[in-house]
């Protein structure tokens, strides 16, 4: 681990944070042969012209390791699309970090699959959309990647790595809840995140084509607690809560960048998946600025790290080091302004607007997807136009 000279602790509420992240999140491309409506990347992706050579991201698992990162999350769009990603996990590797592969599983092959063990692979993840295999196809807007799915679990399992089967739950996958918690058992997946659509990226564009009604969250979430208890010892559960229903605001990734980081295609280092929506963020690249120096010193990350950014109720309110104000991504769309309290939480003056978006636009016909691509307008680039009725006003 990079030795920290001249770094000494301070309190948890400071911003001049000195521990270094547990994970980070690399998108090694956008590219994806799935146009999947919940994607949580940017509208406007990456192009492929811009993307990290092999060397430059061999370099980032090297800072990455010196850093002091746990795990790296290798993902996308679909990161086994470049075809030196065997090259950037052996740097993974060698960084001794943990690895993990977030993969929809479609491009893979056995072959492919068995170099990476080699390697030295430490687990995959792979994401399902529907046991339904027309529903899947439905919502990935990919044929045959049901069937591909099952063969790739059957692959990662016969090869000796764990696995976790990764579902992102929406209104037109809810009701199979149960028989996605079977799929995973059946799979011999250890572990299931069983992830509530988060509304950001292509997820926050398609809003009222993805929100359940309150009721059938609840039942999800009781069905999911149920399973819980039913399978103790065979299946770890992970579960994302849907924020529209609730009460109070989840930490964003565990806080602001105090135990995570994302690097983007293109080398942008950023503090979480969506936060290139905020203005005044300034941005920091690795092709021009280490890793650690961002990590400890960059705008983008001291921005919202630890409390004495919050305002009221977030400043005086005792979960303030529990829950660290939620979510700003949510709190820019919905009030705009990223310093405001998190909508998510029930002291939040916007939290009764809300919850009523939701329960307003669950309970219409879901209009069609607008599938995930490239190249997206440049209109839709304004996040809070696509709530539909969007409160961007104080009460």
């Amino acid at each position: 681990m990079m030795k920290l000279e001249g770094l000494e602790a301070v309190e948890a509420g400071s911003p001049e944070y000195t521990g270094a992240p547990v994970g980070m999140l690399a998108e090694l491309t956008y590219r994806c042969p799935l146009q999947c409506p919940y994607c949580s990347n940017p509208l406007e992706m990456d192009r492929v012209d811009t993307e990290l050579t092999t060397a430059e991201w061999r370099d980032v698992m090297r800072q990455a390791g010196e850093l002091g990162v746990l795990q790296v999350h290798l993902s996308g769009g679909e990161p086994t699309v470049r075809q030196d990603f065997e090259e950037i996990l052996d740097a993974a590797v060698k960084a001794d970090i943990y690895t993990n592969l977030i993969t929809s599983g479609v491009t893979l092959t056995h072959e492919r699959l068995e170099r990476m063990v080699k390697i030295g692979l430490d687990h995959v993840q792979l994401s399902i959309h529907d046991t339904d295999p027309a529903n899947a196809e439905r919502i990935s807007a990919y044929k045959g990647g049901a069937e591909k799915k099952r063969e790739v679990a059957h692959w990662v399992k016969e090869l000796g790595l764990p696995l976790t089967i990764n579902i992102v739950v929406h209104r037109q996958n809810i009701e199979n809840v149960p028989a996605m918690i079977d799929y995973a058992v059946e799979a011999g997946a250890g572990r299931i995140e069983v992830a509530h659509t988060q509304y950001y990226g292509w997820a926050l564009r398609n809003f009222a084509a993805l929100i359940p009604t309150r009721e059938k969250f609840y039942e999800s979430i009781r069905i999911t607690d149920a399973a819980r208890e039913r399978l103790k010892g065979i299946l770890f559960f992970d579960v994302v809560a849907h924020d529209h229903y609730a009460v109070r605001p989840k930490p964003c990734i565990g806080g602001w960048a105090r135990r995570f980081l994302n690097i983007t295609p293109s080398g942008k280092i950023l503090p979480c998946h969506a936060c290139e929506t905020i203005p005044g963020l300034e941005i920091d690249n690795v092709r021009s600025r280490p890793l650690a120096d961002t990590w400890f010193n960059g705008q983008a990350f001291q921005r919202f790290r630890g409390t004495a950014w919050m305002k009221e109720p977030c400043r005086s309110c005792e979960r303030r080091e529990i829950d660290w104000g939620g979510c700003r991504c949510q709190a820019l769309t919905i009030t705009g302004d990223a310093a405001d309290a998190d909508p998510a939480c029930v002291l939040s003056p916007w939290h009764k607007e809300f919850a009523a978006l939701a329960e307003r636009e669950s309970h219409k016909p879901p209009p069609a997807f607008i599938y995930r691509h490239m190249r997206a307008p440049r209109s839709a680039t304004t996040q809070g136009q696509y709530y539909g009725a969007a409160v961007t006003t104080k009460p």
